[in-house]
């Protein structure tokens, strides 16, 4: 069976054959850089030959791991192995039963159907694997984002891991690099407002901080988020997006038994951390004002996608009225 390993002392990493599997450019270039590193860190010298699928053809492999004059290292890298051709392949299933000494192969694989042959003769064959999945929900990018402020060597709050998310997006490059300036720029424990200094200009400006203030209550503040936002190119898409899901977050933890932080997070599906927060926004909330407040973001959501001509006017008008719903319970009951 294959060793899925994420990090690994230099022996471990020259293992004669690493595959690297998933569809994660980043993960997968670090899978790449971490043997290149541990390789050169033992020969300086070590030579480096990074193919595509359609460079390694029969024959080429046997060339690349032949015996050298000079007993050189060398790390022969094949990208999108699964697209390999069916004589290559059975070139490279050859290999796994007599890798050549001082030479790493790292094979990049998608993972899927396709080439799979492959994939299960290199796990037989006990080639160290390296998972590089593609982080396709939140709360993935979100554990990424903690992994990378750990392997720094820094600490980081929820709330700014989560700002961080919401501010950059989906693309892993771009977290890992603005993690590592926030790390390189911020001494101490990285928060909310040193992530919306950074990356938003100012706090205010992410789609979340709008959702934020208009549950709150605060209309004038929302407000100006919304408009700060739209300035700075925040798609509308992803401001109703936010509003949405603060106004179902008040209505799950409203309608939910009462318990502990870590209890209710189990129960709805949110970090602790959020149901504290969702707590403190709760106050003047009612059921017919989260009704009404829904409403109010399924007509901005439709306003925005193409259902009305100014997408600006509709978020305005669905952050005034989930605002106003905040502020729904009768005097003495909040």
């Amino acid at each position: 069976m294959a060793r899925k390993t994420e990090s690994a002392d230099p022996a471990e990493v020259l293992a004669p054959v690493t595959i690297a599997v998933g569809q994660e450019d980043l993960l997968l270039d670090r899978a790449v850089r971490e043997v290149v590193t541990a390789a050169r860190a033992a020969d300086p010298d070590t030579d480096v030959r990074d193919l595509t699928s359609d460079q390694l053809q029969p024959g080429t492999l046997a060339e690349l791991t032949s015996p050298s004059l000079f007993a050189e290292r060398k790390v022969v890298v094949v990208r999108g192995a699964h697209d390999l051709s069916a004589d290559t392949i059975k070139d490279v299933k050859a290999y796994f039963g007599a890798p050549a000494e001082e030479i790493t192969l790292v094979l990049l694989h998608a993972g899927g159907a396709k080439g799979k042959g492959l994939l299960d003769a290199a796990r037989k064959a006990g080639a160290r694997e390296v998972a590089c999945p593609k982080m396709t929900k939140p709360a993935d990018r979100l554990a990424f984002v903690r992994g990378e402020f750990r392997t720094l060597g820094r600490s980081a709050t929820p709330e700014a891991c989560q700002a961080l998310v919401d501010a950059i997006g989906s693309d892993l490059r771009e977290l890992a690099s603005a993690v590592a300036q926030l790390v390189a720029d911020v001494e101490g424990t990285i928060d909310d407002a040193v992530v919306g200094r950074y990356y938003t200009g100012r706090a205010e400006a992410s789609s979340f901080t709008v959702a934020d203030r208009a549950v709150e209550g605060r209309a004038a503040d929302a407000l100006e988020a919304l408009r700060w936002s739209l300035s700075t190119g925040v798609a509308p898409v992803l401001i109703t997006s936010a509003l949405a899901q603060g106004v179902r977050a008040i209505g799950k933890l409203s309608s939910a038994r009462g318990g502990r932080p870590a209890d209710l997070a189990r129960e709805l599906g949110m970090p602790p951390w959020k149901i504290d927060r969702v707590r403190q926004q709760m106050r003047g909330w009612t059921p017919d004002g989260v009704a009404a407040a829904l409403l109010a973001v399924a007509e901005a959501d439709a306003g925005v996608k193409g259902g009305g001509d100014d997408p600006e006017y509709a978020l305005e008008k669905a952050v005034v009225a989930i605002a106003r719903a905040a502020r729904s319970a009768p005097r003495g009951v909040r």
